[in-house]
């Protein structure tokens, strides 16, 4: 028996707004929250909703990600993700990769966002067209976000507190091509590019917490003996 639909969105002003207009759609049941994490899990658990639609930006660049860790906790969900302001095709296309069964995406013209919208409704696929045009542009399918290794997190957790890689190894008794080499599946599974994005994507999920940034000065020699307590 479905639970009805629930719709993640951070523009509170607009709940209701939304939900007049979903149920308007013919979606049954409709919550909206702008709750994220913990606070989210706890109140899908408590809902147990059939569908849920999460705004494509709700955590910006790390959106595709995140949802990829929700899936994988309610596996037997469906999940749609849609867009009502611009938004990446290249970004966008992780939310397909990742397992969401719909992305619709307001750019792509009215028709085809209300299009989009009834599959979702009817319990259809739908894929935005900007992002199908992205999919068709690569010779191989990207893989979907995994979940990080424990090494792989300590060298995130490195990184946010400004460690190079050759401090990175030093600290972890590794190479600097090993470093490397986690540095690169890190890219692969958050969707990031740079170093600066992985900081920017790890803070963000809270991959790091704010008590892990510790920094430190030039006195390279302290780090190993204080950021080395895993080991």
């Amino acid at each position: 028996m479905s639970n009805g639909t629930l719709l993640i969105s951070r523009a509170v002003n607009l709940h209701e707004h939304y939900q007049m207009r979903l149920e308007a759609l013919g979606f049954n049941d409709v919550n909206i929250t702008a709750a994220d994490k913990d606070a989210l899990i706890m109140l899908i658990n408590d809902i147990k909703p059939h569908l849920i639609i999460m705004g494509a930006g709700f955590y910006y660049s790390a959106t595709p990600y995140m949802i990829s860790r929700l899936l994988r906790l309610f596996p037997d969900i469906e999940f749609a993700t849609v867009s009502l302001t611009e938004y990446p095709a290249d970004l966008a296309m992780g939310f397909i990769i990742n397992g969401v069964n719909s992305y619709v995406s307001y750019w792509d013209g009215v028709e085809q966002f209300y299009y989009g919208l009834n599959c979702i409704r009817d319990g259809k696929m739908f894929i935005s067209n900007s992002v199908k045009e992205r999919i068709g542009m690569r010779h191989e399918c990207p893989k979907a976000a995994g979940n990080l290794t424990d090494r792989e997190l300590e060298v995130v957790r490195l990184l946010c507190n400004g460690f190079k890689s050759t401090e990175i190894g030093y600290v972890l008794h590794i190479s600097e091509p090993t470093v490397n080499n986690h540095k690169t599946a890190i890219y692969s599974k958050l969707k990031v590019r740079n170093e600066n994005e992985i900081i920017r994507m790890a803070l963000l999920t809270e991959i790091v917490k704010p008590n892990e940034l510790i920094f430190f000065g030039k006195d390279f020699e302290l780090k190993p003996k204080t950021m080395n307590r895993e080991q």
